[in-house]
């Protein structure tokens, strides 16, 4: 079906006559609607996949892999729980925490917080806070001297910096003569850290473990352990083995547990991206059909001539989706060249058409991050160039085989 000739002739067919100026121009606009689409495509999904990595790694950056608290929400002897999962297969570390909600003041500035209890010297085995201080360091959190770290957005509101002093107050209350009185406690700035996530740095805040016991009044108790595992992505399981060994007095919880929804909602978006944006490379796929239709219709008298020189209706065929085919070829080439060039220049050309416009495309109080990040999967460009070929030659099967249905003795009687 596909011999030297019916190529030849199908390569032919792609070069415009004068007359059919018209045919090369709808022609040119199909590889050009196709190679359009492709590149949406691969640049629209490396553009969601690095949302996905960023904010995974951002996320994981604070949260631990695998949580064990008490049943009650407190943790007694830590200790020897936290000696005991050193023993534990993939377990990398651990470290207690505390944590709770509270008020943030600062002169007229209030904001509520997450307010986490942390051993400056185990807190980095499991969170990328101490990589990420931008003032101070996480050893300035010394046991009671009640002195607290700040997210950077968090910081900026409050209008405080290194050496200024905020007020926290707890849920808790104090019974007085003078009445019901909300517990407060005045602490020293000493550092901020901005990790590049605002729900993290618009909305936490660090001290001492030993502090945050006392404000909370669960001392000598934690609210739990959090553990970094050699395989994030096994978490899951490995979760279910800790929880089995560990009996039913602790709640063991990972981390797509807490995000399952998110980044569930993710795959979900990048699922609906895919098809609507194959729809655009459908449209521009299926212009292969008028453009074949009209290239049938100019090439009538040729093709019935060849059919009565004992061109058989397969070898028409074989014509018409030769041509269909170079042009789906042509048009997923340059939109796979050229979507994998985007793609890959995506976070050096989005900064620089901010700061030509000065506009900004992502606000970070809006969003979970302020840049654009592109992280290039090559399966997806396979799939993505693989499914434009195949609509393309789908677009091809109607005309080719109303060309090969065409009868050389009436088409030659009104030559």
């Amino acid at each position: 079906m596909f011999k030297p000739l019916i190529l030849y002739i199908g390569l032919r067919y792609t070069r415009a006559k004068r007359r059919t100026q018209f045919i090369s121009f709808i022609t040119l606009t199909s590889v050009l609607g196709i190679a359009l689409g492709v590149t949406a495509l691969i640049t629209v999904l490396s553009v969601m996949n690095g949302f996905e990595s960023e904010l995974r790694e951002r996320i994981l950056g604070m949260t631990s892999h695998t949580t064990i608290s008490g049943p009650y929400g407190v943790l007694d002897n830590w200790q020897n729980l936290e000696q005991k999962t050193h023993q534990f297969n993939h377990v990398e570390a651990a470290a207690p925490y505390i944590t709770g909600q509270v008020m943030v003041n600062a002169d007229r500035q209030v904001s509520g917080t997450v307010l986490q209890g942390i051993l400056p010297e185990l807190e980095p085995k499991v969170s990328e806070v101490a990589a990420n201080m931008k003032v101070g360091a996480m050893q300035d959190l010394v046991s009671g001297e009640f002195n607290i770290i700040l997210g950077l957005e968090l910081a900026n509101h409050l209008g405080v910096s290194v050496g200024d002093k905020v007020t926290i107050i707890t849920p808790q209350v104090n019974s007085t003569p003078a009445g019901i009185m909300p517990r407060l406690k005045r602490f020293n700035v000493v550092g901020m850290f901005h990790v590049g996530m605002y729900e993290y740095d618009r909305n936490m805040a660090l001290i001492h473990i030993d502090d945050a016991a006392k404000l909370f009044r669960i001392e000598p108790a934690v609210s739990g352990l959090r553990l970094k595992l050699d395989d994030l992505f096994n978490a899951p399981r490995i979760t279910q083995n800790l929880a089995d060994q560990l009996g039913d007095d602790y709640r063991v919880s990972d981390w797509t547990k807490a995000h399952s929804n998110f980044f569930r909602a993710v795959q979900t978006e990048k699922r609906v991206m895919f098809i609507i944006l194959m729809l655009i490379v459908a449209v521009a796929a299926f212009n292969i059909v008028s453009t074949l239709v009209m290239v049938v219709t100019d090439k009538r008298g040729d093709i019935a001539i060849l059919k009565t020189q004992g061109l058989s209706n397969a070898s028409v065929m074989g014509i018409f989706i030769v041509l269909g085919g170079i042009i789906g070829l042509v048009g997923t080439a340059l939109g796979t060249v050229g979507g994998i060039l985007l793609a890959l220049n995506v976070e050096t050309i989005v900064p620089a058409i901010e700061k030509a416009f000065g506009m900004q495309f992502l606000a970070a109080d809006v969003y979970y991050i302020n840049q654009v990040p592109s992280k290039l999967i090559w399966m997806d460009v396979y799939w993505i160039a693989a499914t434009a070929l195949l609509l393309s030659l789908l677009a091809t099967l109607y005309p080719a085989w109303q060309a090969s249905r065409i009868n050389p003795a009436e088409v030659l009687r009104y030559e």
